[in-house]
């Protein structure tokens, strides 16, 4: 399967994408792995988007096609994947329609994770990270530390991050309804959308998105 996924901040896309990828056999692709992989082994992309957010300015479309595009031309990704990401605007979405076309392939579907914004705002702000090692995350709800403030794993000290305020998630909330959203109508008028709640716990999450990613079937 050939899958775009989409949501807001705190949709839980991430997590929602390995267990698919995994449960479909088929490679996620993220942006952030994308760009991290690029910058680390120094290529001429990877240079590029490290000049721009070196200086603190968004990494142009093309920069970002350009490493999608690369990356789907390996071999694991012939038979399917899973973009988390990308696209993240029309331009980047009508990109990928374009090179899909020129390969003589297309989306099999486009899974929209749909979350309240209050969700949105809780989830993200009421979590926190260890300065040890940031793969170390609580929450003050869902997921407290036996003792306020200290890390179970290491005793390190849990903090706030300074995007993570409620004012900072808000605003990346208004980022992605101008951006971002816009590309669900656009894969609409394809019929390729399947919206489902991404409320409940994950691995309920996970067989919901199976159970609507298969419906067509």
């Amino acid at each position: 399967m050939r899958i775009v996924l989409v949501g807001p901040p705190g949709a839980g896309k991430g997590t929602q994408a390995a267990f698919l990828a995994k449960n479909l056999s088929i490679p996620h692709i993220s942006t952030g792995d994308l760009f991290r992989a690029n910058i680390s082994q120094g290529t001429d992309l990877g240079k590029k988007a490290k000049s721009f957010m070196d200086a603190g300015d968004l990494v142009p479309d093309e920069v970002t096609i350009g490493m999608a595009e690369d990356r789907l031309d390996q071999a694991d990704a012939a038979d399917g994947f899973l973009l988390d990401g990308f696209p993240r605007n029309e331009f980047q979405a009508r990109a990928l329609d374009a090179y899909l076309a020129s390969h003589g392939i297309a989306l099999d579907g486009v899974l929209d994770l749909e979350v309240p914004e209050d969700e949105v705002v809780k989830r993200i702000a009421g979590r926190r990270v260890c300065r040890n090692d940031s793969a170390h995350v609580f929450h003050v709800d869902y997921t407290p530390p036996a003792v306020e403030g200290v890390c179970d794993t290491c005793g390190g000290e849990l903090y706030q991050r300074s995007d993570d305020t409620p004012d900072k998630v808000r605003n990346r909330l208004e980022v992605y309804h101008r951006e971002t959203e816009p590309i669900i109508d656009y894969y609409k008028q394809q019929n390729l959308v399947v919206t489902i709640s991404a409320l409940g716990a994950v691995a309920e999450v996970t067989q919901r998105a199976m159970a609507a990613l298969h419906r067509g079937e």
